[in-house]
């Protein structure tokens, strides 16, 4: 069972996400808006907070900073949100958000982003105990680069795409690395050369390591028609 901060001024939907992750045995608390977030932060302790961005007071992305710059930022946050762009979901998880739930938000989507939320909170405690210095594995930067990629293939072409971290290195960086061009050349409708611009490499290096991880080079282009 784990302690979860709910932050979301819409109280229907408050009560929806209560429900659910009470049925899952978790504890939760609720917040209507960041100066509620703040004392709930304070008091309980939370192991995940669900928080919104669009609220009336200070918006989500806001808050997130502030605990970001006040060292409280110490526990996996998911944002929500049924407006918000890319770019905002991309700055979150820059800020630190573990990763980002369009609304209306489904109980499984729900269930699998607290899941994953919970275990990388646990993750993150474990190392910095006993595994590894911080120096040697940046799990912070790890997550990040990860959510990202997330964030964009769960908006994009490739919405089921997942990662799973416990393969061995050079088999889970190329399923993400094949993620991150086909996702690339999804959205410059298949030009090489925009593509090669986009992610720093020379078009006949591209075109190598295309090659290399089996990437469909007619995708982009088929999409665009």
């Amino acid at each position: 069972m784990a302690n979860i901060l709910v932050v979301d001024d819409e109280h229907g939907i408050r009560d929806l996400l209560w429900e659910i992750l009470n049925d899952g045995g978790h504890q939760v608390e609720l917040a209507e808006n960041a100066a509620q977030a703040r004392s709930a932060r304070l008091r309980e302790r939370p192991d995940l907070v669900l928080l919104d961005i669009w609220m009336p007071d200070t918006d989500g992305v806001t808050l997130l900073k502030e605990w970001s710059s006040t060292g409280l930022l110490n526990m996996p946050v998911i944002m929500m949100s049924g407006h918000a762009t890319i770019d905002t979901a991309v700055e979150a998880t820059k800020i630190g958000a573990l990763a980002f739930l369009e609304k209306p938000i489904t109980m499984q989507k729900l269930l699998k982003a607290v899941e994953q939320g919970l275990a990388r909170g646990t993750l993150r405690k474990t190392a910095s105990v006993d595994v590894l210095p911080r120096e040697a594995v940046n799990l912070d930067s790890v997550a990040t680069v990860l959510t990202v990629a997330q964030v964009a293939l769960d908006s994009g072409p490739q919405a089921s795409q997942s990662f799973m971290l416990d393969k061995p290195l050079r088999e889970a960086r190329d399923e993400f690395e094949k993620a991150y061009f086909e996702y690339h050349l999804a959205c410059e409708n298949g030009s090489m050369t925009r593509v090669a611009e986009k992610t720093g490499l020379e078009r006949t290096h591209l075109y190598r390591k295309l090659k290399q991880l089996g990437v469909d080079l007619t995708r982009g282009k088929r999409s665009a028609l």
